[in-house]
């Protein structure tokens, strides 16, 4: 015979006159509700499916944007970038040489928007439309525009692999130790980028290895949502693919627009800054850390029953 427990829950939204019981075993569980007016039970089965239920909030997820927090690799993807602007010759008016991203422009520009087709099209919307070897003239529809913006990035992507399994590229200090202390805990696991998916895949493979990245419970980047951060979507859908409440996730994140998408989200965020992102606002942030290094996850748990019981 299967073993059964039983949870007493009260919650907020359900009235005072009723009073309900979920029995949980394995193969399925029941909710049972009884009104003190009436004598009858009902009852109802429900297919199994995993089942979270706290008294109050607490660390249930753990979710990590993947640069500027497992890597540094901002200076990576402004390498990318040169070598696509350099590869097609991509020349905005009235300069006569490829596009050049340098270090402070690039600092200023990936901590302004997401993503990497709508930093070329907010870059080439501000400044003018470039030509190129993709289209000797400067292209003026929607459809040659995207094709240019297409072009670019599936190069530069190709070329950030390239750097990437090089083999000169560590993981920032302490995430794997995080990231194994939150599984031997039973925590749930995710990683949450608004770069392209087969970039960050490459990513997680070299940097956190084909275990740990098998491991994670849930993994989305920019593809999988249709805007990007700072808009809440990509953490909202993770929430939603985990089954947790959004107030027992806890992000890990690097930059304003990453902490801005979390906050959007109804989740609280500690930040792990870079040397691009170290004078930013992060006064929303529950935590700021220069990495992860000194970071316990006991701490973290801490910190969010701390925010959680202040709301």
């Amino acid at each position: 015979m299967a073993s059964h427990s039983t949870l007493f829950i009260s919650p907020r939204n359900f009235s005072s006159t009723f009073s309900s019981f979920f029995y949980y075993s394995p193969q399925f569980f029941t909710l049972q509700t009884k009104k003190p007016s009436s004598l009858s039970l009902t009852n109802t089965t429900i297919k199994p499916r995993r089942l979270l239920v706290s008294a109050s909030h607490s660390l249930q997820a753990l979710i990590f944007d993947c640069d500027g927090v497992i890597l540094e690799s901002e200076h990576l993807h402004r390498q990318a970038y040169n070598d696509a602007f350099a590869h097609f010759n991509v020349r905005c008016p009235p300069s006569s040489q490829p596009l050049n991203w340098d270090p402070d422009f690039y600092d200023v520009l990936q901590n302004l928007i997401g993503g990497g087709k709508p930093k070329m099209r907010w870059y080439f919307k501000e400044n003018g439309w470039p030509s190129s070897t993709i289209s000797e003239t400067p292209p003026e529809s929607d459809e040659e525009r995207a094709k240019l913006i297409d072009t670019l990035q599936d190069w530069k992507t190709e070329r950030y692999k390239e750097i990437i399994k090089s083999g000169t590229v560590e993981p920032r200090p302490g995430v794997l130790r995080l990231m194994d202390e939150a599984k031997a805990a039973g925590k749930m696991l995710a990683v949450c980028s608004a770069a392209t998916k087969s970039s960050v895949v490459l990513c997680l493979e070299n940097l956190i290895g084909m275990e740990r990245f098998k491991g994670l419970d849930c993994f989305l980047a920019g593809d999988d949502v249709k805007e990007k951060k700072p808009d809440p979507s990509i953490y909202l859908t993770a929430a939603e693919r985990l089954g947790v409440s959004e107030k027992d996730c806890l992000v890990v994140e690097d930059s304003v627009i990453g902490l801005q998408a979390a906050t959007k989200a109804g989740m609280s965020c500690v930040i792990t800054f870079t040397s691009s992102t170290a004078d930013q606002d992060f006064k929303d942030s529950i935590a700021i850390y220069p990495d992860l290094s000194n970071v316990r996850l006991s701490e973290l748990e801490l910190l969010l029953q701390k925010v959680v019981a202040a709301k």
